[in-house]
């Protein structure tokens, strides 16, 4: 990711661009984040979900019956978003991209030590080269592989984007 956002001062009362470190962090620490994936409609699907900003790229598994699953068979585009609820202070952050399967019994190892890191025994995945709990419901694994990051300052408010 280019580390140099460009300030939009259309939206912004800030003088300055949100550091890629600031965004970085809100990304890396958000314990939940929300998906947005597109239907065979057209229409939007919002699902709040765990996962991980690594790698410059957002993480997240899902079941196959799970409705996200069945949008990601037709229309790999989602946004990933992260932040505060209050509009006066803290940092939302949009991340905007294609939704790209990882497999391989080494990356999926690594990803699945990086839940258990972060969420303690409660994502406790095991893996094999395809998927996520290869004994039951055998959920695929996804990278967000980013188009754009748009991060929003609320005090003073600003709008900063970030581009590969």
């Amino acid at each position: 990711m280019d580390d140099t956002g460009q300030l939009d001062a259309r939206f912004s009362e800030a003088s300055d661009p949100t550091p890629w470190t600031v965004v970085d962090a809100a990304l890396t620490a958000a314990p939940l984040y929300r998906i947005t994936t597109v239907r065979r409609d057209g229409r939007p699907h919002v699902t709040p979900l765990v996962g991980l900003w690594t790698d410059g790229g957002f993480v997240f598994c899902t079941g196959p019956a799970e409705q996200k699953s069945r949008n990601l068979e037709r229309n790999d585009r989602v946004a990933v978003t992260v932040g505060s609820e209050a509009w006066d202070a803290g940092l939302d952050v949009v991340v905007e991209g294609a939704a790209v399967r990882v497999t391989g019994g080494a990356e999926l190892r690594r990803l699945a030590d990086a839940y258990r890191a972060k969420y303690g025994d409660a994502w406790d995945f095991e893996n094999d080269d395809e998927v996520f709990d290869p004994h039951g419901q055998r959920a695929p694994v996804y990278r967000v592989a980013v188009d754009k990051v748009i991060a929003f300052a609320k005090s003073p408010h600003g709008q900063t984007t970030f581009r590969p």
